[in-house]
C-alpha cells in the first residue's frame, strides 16, 4: 500500500509518479480529499484530547484546594463527548480511506522508463545463442511426440487446461527439482507452502481486493487457491519483527498456481503459454531497505543463469511505466526465445516492489530501536510450463522428437 503520510505531505510530487503508472485525476483528487479530511478531523481529535487532558489535572487541582468542580466537570464530559464523536468520524474516514488506497498501485522507480503499454518496454541484453535448424522447427503443440493432451484436459476440466503424458510429464518433474536444488544452491531456503490462501493473505500482496475476478474462490471459505507462491512465501512473515541480522530472507518453493486470467480473452489460446493452472518455482526475498536493490540484481541473476545452465537463449527486458505491475515499483522480465513461434516470449518477471507489500502485509524489522518497514521482491525461476514448452521448442528434432538440456539427464 502506498504511504498516506507521504501522499498528505507531498501529494503533487506522488500523484505525478502514480499518473505514470495510470492513475487518473479523478481518483488522485478523491485520494487528496479524503486524506486531507482524514488529516484534518484526527488534529481536531488531538486538540479535544490535549484540552480534556489539560483539564483533567485542572480538576486534580481543583478538588486538593476545595473549589466547585461542577462547571469544570462538565466541561471535561463536553470533551469527552466530543472526543467520542471525532474518534467515530477518523475512524470512519480513514477506513474509506485505506479502502481507497488499496486499490492504488505502487509508485514506480525514477529510473523506470515511460510507456503506456508492454511496446515500449526496454530491451538491456540479449543472452544465448539462438539454435538453428536444417528444418522448419514447428510450434511445441505441433510436434508429433505425444506428451500434451489438450483434449483430455479440457474433458476433465474446461478450456485452458491441459495434461502431460510420459516423458513429458517426467521432464515436468525434472524440471521443478532443477530449478529448486538450482535455487538452494544459489542461498534460497525451500519452503513447502499451502496451494491455498485467505483474504488477509492475498490483501498482503496485492492481489485482493484489486483483482479478486483473477482469482478462483473456494465456496463456503475465506479461501482462495494462489495465484502465485509469492503470495505464500512473503506472508510467511505477515505482520511480524524479523530479527534484523536474520535478513535477507531468501525462499523459494514450488507450487501450482491457478488463474482465470479474466483479462485475457482471446490470447494465446493454443498450447501451453496461458494456462488456468500450471507449475512454478517462485524466489521471494525479505531484506533491509539499502538490501534490496543488491538483492534484486541477484534475483535476475539467478533466474538468468537458470535459463543459460538450460542452453535457453533469452532477453532481459525493464518494463516501463504502463506495463508494470500493481504492486511492482520495478520489474526485469526475462523472455526465452521460442523457434517455433520465431519470437520472445516472457518466461520470469522479477520484481523490486519496495515497502509497497510490506505495509499492507506489517513485515518488520528492528533498526536500532525503531521497527522499520521491510523490503519485498519476488520472481519466476521460473514458470515450469512455458520452460517446459521452450525445451520442446529449442531442442526439438526433425522427427518431432526432443532432446533432453545435459543439466536435467540426472534428474530423467
Amino acid at each position: 500500500m502506498i504511504d498516506i503520510k507521504l501522499l498528505q505531505k507531498e501529494f503533487d510530487t506522488t500523484a505525478t509518479a502514480l499518473k505514470r503508472k495510470g492513475v487518473s485525476q479523478d481518483i488522485l483528487d478523491s485520494l487528496q480529499q479524503i486524506s486531507l479530511t482524514a488529516k484534518a478531523k484526527r488534529q481536531e481529535m488531538e486538540d479535544v484530547t490535549a484540552e480534556q487532558n489539560k483539564l483533567s489535572k485542572e480538576f486534580g487541582r481543583y478538588k486538593k484546594e476545595g473549589l466547585d468542580i461542577a462547571p469544570l466537570q462538565a466541561q471535561i464530559n463536553e470533551l469527552k463527548s466530543q472526543k467520542q464523536i471525532f474518534e467515530d468520524e477518523v475512524r470512519a474516514i480513514e477506513d474509506e480511506l485505506t479502502k481507497l488506497a488499496l486499490g492504488i498501485p505502487n509508485l514506480p522507480d525514477e529510473n523506470v522508463p515511460n510507456g503506456a503499454n508492454e511496446d515500449e518496454n526496454v530491451v538491456l541484453e540479449v543472452i544465448g545463442e539462438k539454435p538453428s535448424f536444417d528444418f522448419e522447427p514447428k510450434e511445441h503443440w505441433d510436434l508429433d511426440n505425444g506428451w500434451l493432451d489438450f483434449e483430455r484436459g479440457v474433458k476433465l476440466a474446461k478450456s485452458r487446461f491441459s495434461a502431460i503424458r510420459g516423458e513429458g510429464a517426467r521432464l515436468e518433474r525434472a524440471l521443478i527439482n532443477y530449478m529448486l536444488d538450482f535455487n538452494r544452491q544459489r542461498g534460497f531456503e525451500e519452503w513447502y507452502v499451502p496451494f491455498m490462501a485467505n483474504t488477509n493473505t492475498l490483501q498482503g500482496t496485492g492481489q485482493l481486493p484489486k483483482f479478486e475476478d483473477d482469482l478462483f474462490k473456494i465456496e463456503g471459505e475465506d479461501l482462495y487457491l494462489i495465484p502465485t507462491a509469492e503470495v505464500s512465501l512473503t506472508n510467511l512473515y505477515n505482520d511480524e519483527i524479523v530479527p534484523a541480522e536474520e535478513l535477507p530472507l531468501m525462499l523459494t518453493s514450488y507450487t501450482p498456481c491457478f488463474r482465470k486470467e479474466a483479462g485475457s480473452a482471446g490470447r494465446d489460446t493454443r498450447g501451453l503459454i496461458r494456462q488456468h493452472q500450471f507449475d512454478k518455482v517462485e524466489m521471494v526475498a525479505i531484506t533491509k531497505a539499502d538490501e534490496s536493490d543488491e538483492v534484486f540484481e541477484k534475483m535476475v541473476s539467478c533466474a538468468s543463469d537458470l535459463l543459460s545452465s538450460l542452453g535457453l537463449a533469452h532477453q532481459k527486458v525493464m518494463l516501463c511505466t504502463g506495463d508494470l505491475g500493481f504492486s511492482a515499483a520495478k520489474t526485469i522480465d526475462l523472455e526465452v526465445w521460442l523457434p517455433g513461434q520465431g519470437k520472445f516470449r516472457e518466461i520470469s518477471s522479477i520484481s523490486n516492489t519496495r515497502e509497497f507489500q510490506a505495509r499492507r502485509a506489517k513485515i518488520r524489522y528492528k533498526d536500532g530501536k525503531k521497527n522499520v518497514l521491510a523490503h519485498t521482491l519476488n520472481g519466476s525461476s521460473l514458470a515450469v510450463g512455458r520452460t517446459l514448452l521452450a525445451i520442446m521448442e529449442n531442442y526439438q528434432r526433425e522427427d518431432g522428437t526432443v532432446a533432453i538440456p545435459e543439466v536435467l539427464k540426472k534428474y530423467m
